[in-house]
């Protein structure tokens, strides 16, 4: 199931790198591991990659930022991994971009488990856009969306910069839309795999969504809220 699957740590402790290289490969990805962010972006133009684990406290590299540029690329995962334990940061991790947050020290296991996670949503989004016919568009206030293309735009030609978690998020809720969704069930959808009962990832992406597609997002018209159950997205405006 891993084989083909392009893997890469990108982390300043050797040691740290190496486990997670030597694991990985175990279970049958091909794993590259670099120190940086300079060297990722050189491995990056060298041997693209599906899904990139990636340290935010490294020596002269923003994580942050590293982060947002590489969800600028469509269809490439990124996990943070990082010894920044506290809500606050797992949440400004999220909203750069993120597909999941894991805190150090971790288990391998649960590592492999979000690995696998975030390669399946990236995979399915991409099956998603190969099924459905060019001609398949939803309106959604002043924003079109092609499910041909896994694109959402505006009539001036403006696109809004989605990341596979946020794209992944909005499909599902175009697929069911006018139906309320409560967080379990976007969760499951989304990320294939359980949550703990207190994970409020959902709410994050939520916010990012609206914020990248609301006119107002502290009033939103098109993902609004439903007290009690969760979320609806209204194609009716």
């Amino acid at each position: 199931m891993n084989e083909g699957k392009h893997i890469l740590v990108v982390d300043d402790e050797l040691e740290m790198r190496q486990a997670i290289q030597e694991y990985l490969c175990l279970r049958g990805f091909r794993v590259s591991a670099v120190g940086n962010g300079e060297e990722m972006q050189t491995s990056l133009e060298r041997d693209p990659a599906d899904l990139v684990l990636l340290d935010l406290s490294m020596p002269g590299a923003d994580g942050i930022e590293l982060t947002r540029a590489l969800k600028s690329s469509i269809g490439i995962g990124v996990i943070i991994v990082t010894a920044h334990g506290a809500s606050e940061d797992r949440v400004l991790g999220l909203e750069s971009g993120a597909d999941d947050y894991i805190v150090k020290p971790f288990n391998f296991r649960e590592l492999l488990a979000r690995v696998n996670s975030v390669l399946r949503r990236i995979a399915s989004s991409g099956e998603r856009a190969a099924l459905d016919p060019p001609a398949r568009v939803v309106r959604l206030g002043d924003w079109i969306f092609d499910h041909a293309t896994q694109t959402l735009s505006k009539g001036d030609g403006t696109n809004a910069q989605l990341s596979s978690g946020e794209l992944d998020l909005l499909t599902i809720f175009i697929e069911n839309a006018d139906s309320p969704l409560s967080r379990d069930e976007l969760l499951e959808q989304s990320a294939h795999r359980e949550w703990g009962p207190f994970d409020r990832s959902i709410d994050v992406k939520i916010t990012r969504l609206r914020r990248k597609i609301e006119a107002d997002p502290s009033n939103p018209k098109i993902i609004r809220t439903v007290r009690n159950v969760g979320y609806v997205l209204k194609t009716s405006l």
